[in-house]
């Protein structure tokens, strides 16, 4: 395993220093934060396929009223 070193400004520093505990290593508190943004983007994608699912019910509706419209019109 590779050890880098990254380099960051005080005020990203500071920042996790504040969500930091005295036991964690800096490695552990970005893990945590990696996970916490992935299971953000797949919340994200799962309100954004709901929201289509949503969209696409209440075209097939307005389709399915529109067409018994149309029967009329022959």
């Amino acid at each position: 395993m590779a050890i880098t070193t990254i380099q960051l400004n005080d005020n990203i520093k500071r920042e996790l220093d504040k969500i930091k505990s005295s036991k964690e290593t800096y490695e552990e508190v970005i893990i945590d934060l990696m996970k916490v943004a992935q299971q953000y983007k797949r919340k994200q994608k799962e309100h954004i396929i709901e929201g289509y699912r949503e969209t696409a019910k209440v075209d097939l509706a307005i389709d399915e009223e529109w067409s018994s419209a149309d029967k009329g019109w022959d």
